[in-house]
């Protein structure tokens, strides 16, 4: 089990031999639609705000209100997103490791060090470390985590509006019941990714 440690402590610790942390990670990847968007914050420092934490513990209005206070703060970030076209062609890992390299080196320099959450970058020209749970450990991981699901929500608010029926603004694009039951009674939209089952499935069936 890894230590359990206040959230910004291991950050801190990595800023005593580096630069800036920047703290990487991903929202999209298990959906049927829409892009796969991954966000690279930067910090030189760590802030002390306990609002920070994994994106998957906060509500909507939680992350809204956390956006708010990075953005007052000052924080360096970079997003990429990688739509449906692309994940088809090269597989969902593959373009998500695609964005976490375009983003992390819009912002990393030989002496800061990057964290991702699990999966690895390969290498970005400076330190890089890809725990399990980073998300959950690093206060950089976190702030990142709140930045691309704000980011990605908003663009699947914009897809229900581009293709009403699917319900993008409720399950933003995820295998939900209600979302399965708009994709077998309506079809694919050009955001469904068709490589993923559920969706090849019903291509077959039109």
């Amino acid at each position: 089990m890894p230590e359990r440690v206040a959230l910004g402590a291991r950050d801190r610790r990595l800023l005593a031999q580096a630069d800036a942390v920047i703290g990487v990670d991903e929202v999209g990847r298990g959906a049927l639609a829409g892009p796969v968007v991954v966000c690279a914050a930067r910090f030189a420092a760590i802030p002390r705000d306990v609002g920070i934490q994994d994106s998957k513990q906060l509500t909507a209005n939680q992350r809204e209100s956390a956006l708010a206070r990075l953005s007052g703060l000052g924080v360096r970030w970079a997003v990429c997103e990688v739509g449906p076209a692309v994940i088809d062609r090269i597989n969902i890992l593959e373009a998500t490791r695609l964005a976490m390299r375009a983003a992390a080196l819009a912002l990393a320099v030989p002496s800061d060090a990057v964290i991702t959450d699990h999966l690895d970058p390969g290498d970005l020209g400076c330190r890089v470390l890809s725990p399990a749970g980073a998300d959950r450990e690093y206060f950089c991981v976190a702030a990142a985590s709140i930045i691309a699901k704000t980011t990605r929500d908003a663009m699947l608010d914009d897809l229900d509006g581009l293709y009403p029926g699917y319900g993008f603004a409720r399950h933003k694009g995820y295998p939900t019941a209600a979302h399965l039951e708009a994709l077998a009674r309506l079809g694919p939209c050009p955001a469904h990714r068709r490589s993923f089952a559920p969706v090849a499935q019903r291509l077959l069936a039109f």
